[in-house]
Formats: C-alpha cells, sequence, structure tokens
C-alpha cells in the first residue's frame, strides 16, 4: 500500500499560519502606533482631564530639555521629549523665561508656552547685546546695570564649570594664545535678569541661549565637514564683524577659500584682529587686548602671535566677538554669490558696496576703486 504524502498539504497550512501571525503583528503595530499618535495628541491639545493648578521654579539659564523635566516632575506633562519637539517646532524656545509658574496639570502645550512665555513677577533688568559683542563689553555692560561686578562676570565666564550643556565639552579647556576662553559663546541676544540672581546664572543664561542655538543638525554638519565648533565659532565670529549683513555668506566663503588645503593664500589678513594700531578698525587686539593688559607693550607676545591675522597661518586661538546666528550660519554653509565662490579677497568702500577678487591684481584695482568711491562722499 502507497503511503499518504502530507507535506503538500501541511505548507499551505503553514503559510496561512505565517501570514496571519504576520497580519496580526502588523495589525497591533498599528493599533500601537495608533495609541501612541491618540495619546501625543491628547498631550500636545490639552485633551485629557484638567489636572490641579501646581507651582513649577524654572531655573535661570535652563533650556528647554532643563524646562520639560521639571514640568514633567511636576506632573504637568508626560512626554519631555514631545515638549521639546514642539515648542521648537514653534520656534518659542526663546520666549520661555525663568521664575516661578502656575501652571494646570494638563494644560495644553500652547498653553504651557504662554505661561512660560510671561514675565516672572520679580525685580528684573532687561538687557540686549547686539551681535558681534565682545565678551568684556557684555561684561561691562552687566556691570553699568548694576547686575554684577565685569571681573566677576568674566571670571565666572572663562573658569566656571558649565558641563550641563551640550557644547562646553567641545570648547577647549586650553589653547595656545587663547585671550578668553568665553568668547564667541555668549550668545548675543535680549535678556532678562533677575536683579538678584547670581552671577554664575548670568553667564549660565548666555550659554543656555547658545546651547539652543547649535542643534544636533549643526554638529552633525560639522562632523561631515571635519570642522570643530571652536573653528566654525571662531570663523563666524570674523564674519561677523567684517559683514553681519547681507554679505555674511560671501565673506564667509572668501574666508573659507584661504583656509582650503593648498589655498594660495592661507591668512585671513583681516584687519578684525592684526598688528594694525587704530580705533577706526576696530581691531580686537587694539581695542580690547590692548586694554585689558594696560597697552599694546604689555600684550603677551604669543597672543599678539596667535591673533595677528596677517602673521598666523589659518584661523587665530579664538573668536574675536559673539556672533550672531546669521553670522554662524554663514560659516557653516556660506552659500555664496557667483562673485564670491571662487574669491580669495574682498575690501568695502564706505557706502558699504563689496568688491570681491580672484588675484591680488584685480583686489588692487577694486582698492583703487574703493578709495575712489570714498575720496568722492
Amino acid at each position: 500500500m502507497k503511503e499518504a504524502n502530507t507535506s503538500k498539504h501541511t505548507a499551505p497550512a503553514r503559510g496561512r499560519r505565517l501570514r496571519r501571525a504576520l497580519l496580526l503583528a502588523l495589525l497591533a503595530a498599528v493599533l500601537a502606533a495608533g495609541g501612541l499618535a491618540f495619546l501625543f495628541h491628547r498631550e500636545i491639545t490639552g485633551g485629557g482631564a484638567a489636572g490641579q493648578t501646581v507651582t513649577v521654579t524654572v531655573e535661570q539659564g535652563s533650556g528647554v530639555a532643563a524646562i520639560a523635566a521639571d514640568l514633567q516632575q511636576a506632573g504637568v506633562i508626560r512626554f519631555p521629549r514631545l515638549f521639546r519637539w514642539y515648542v521648537g517646532r514653534q520656534g518659542a524656545a526663546g520666549r520661555l523665561q525663568y521664575g516661578t509658574f502656575e501652571v494646570e496639570q494638563g494644560a495644553s502645550y500652547d498653553a504651557l508656552i504662554e505661561a512660560l512665555s510671561a514675565y516672572a513677577a520679580a525685580d528684573t533688568t532687561r538687557l540686549t547685546f547686539p551681535e558681534g559683542t565682545t565678551a568684556i563689553a557684555m561684561a561691562q555692560k552687566m556691570e553699568q546695570a548694576g547686575l554684577c561686578t565685569a571681573e566677576a562676570f568674566l571670571d565666572e565666564a572663562n573658569s566656571g564649570d558649565f558641563s550641563e550643556f551640550a557644547f562646553w565639552q567641545y570648547v577647549p579647556e586650553e589653547a595656545p594664545g587663547r585671550f578668553m576662553k568665553c568668547e564667541g559663546y555668549l550668545f548675543p541676544d535680549t535678556y532678562e535678569f533677575l536683579n538678584d540672581g547670581t552671577v554664575h546664572d548670568y553667564v549660565a543664561t548666555f550659554y543656555a541661549r547658545f546651547d539652543e542655538v547649535v542643534t544636533e543638525e549643526v554638529y552633525a554638519a560639522l562632523e561631515a565637514q571635519g570642522m570643530t565648533l571652536h573653528e566654525l565659532i571662531t570663523l563666524a565670529s570674523f564674519v561677523q564683524e567684517e559683514a553681519g549683513n547681507d554679505q555674511d555668506g560671501n565673506v564667509a566663503q572668501v574666508f573659507r577659500n584661504r583656509l582650503a588645503e593648498g589655498s594660495p593664500y592661507p591668512r585671513l589678513e583681516s584687519n578684525v584682529s592684526s598688528y594694525i594700531q587704530s580705533d577706526e578698525d576696530n581691531n580686537y587686539l587694539w581695542n580690547w587686548v590692548a586694554p585689558w593688559y594696560g597697552g599694546w607693550d604689555n600684550i603677551p607676545p604669543e597672543i599678539v602671535a596667535a591673533y595677528d591675522t596677517y602673521s598666523c597661518t589659518g584661523l587665530p586661538a579664538g573668536p574675536v566677538s559673539n556672533p550672531g546666528l546669521a553670522a554662524i550660519r554663514a560659516a557653516l554653509d556660506p552659500q555664496p554669490d557667483p562673485e564670491a565662490e571662487d574669491a580669495y579677497f574682498f575690501v568695502t568702500d564706505l557706502t558699504g558696496r563689496y568688491y570681491y577678487a580672484h588675484t591680488l591684481a584685480e583686489h588692487q584695482a577694486n582698492v583703487r576703486t574703493a578709495r575712489a568711491v570714498n575720496a568722492g562722499l
């Protein structure tokens, strides 16, 4: 008698069971995703049952991550990462304040942002620091406002522990010839300071804003380019001082061309930081470093050598001001006009026009043109 062949009958059955299992798994995943999306939607819109009113204290200098953690701990929100994402999506990070707030558990994210954007009921001082302000000028402004001495501010900014901020690990602890560690990282913006705050909190306010501005995308772009954060901010400070306008991308491209491997002009050669002793050039060494040391002749030689862009190859030892976001973006990704794409030189006239050149001869001709324009004003 012939044996029955069952394999051809069981294979389709196994296939059906496998497909059923896969469908069930897919359905479970869809339901789970849908459930999570539902929870996220209720969290953002405040669709859940209203909770009690609680007090939340946001410390000065807190970034969005720290604020989200405070809200979660107080039972106001459930998903701090979702809150951080939503605040970023709404462009509301810069509006959030520090102080003590009364908020409702289960409130919508929009309601929370509105509540946290109101200035706390406290004695405060509001100060604006323009893009390109130096660390010393910032410290002097803090002192003039009666918040702290300039000396205490700079001492904390240069030697305090700010490791809670992600960017801090990328700031070199030591850099040969560098003037100030904090230069470049005190983000220029408008801030509201508690009159009875601490010097550490005052400095942390600037650093927290910088930490928000330098996003994960910035770090990813830096890694892709083989560039360090310190190099980026140093370059951005020169872009800020030489442009700080719609020419940021063009000026940044010229500097990057000079810094490129094999460049025939491997020095920045910028009057922003050089041997020139003239108030008219707003020279970092002359206007800020020299007074700090009590005169030009008292500047340590290694600092002059590290910042004189006509003698040092590549970037100087550190930033020469605190650049704004536009200059930082331009230094990272210039997006130049065609006239500046391959240029190594630029010069401006007193009307604010920029002239770009590929060769020294072209540049010298542009200089003569600029001088002629200036003479006719």
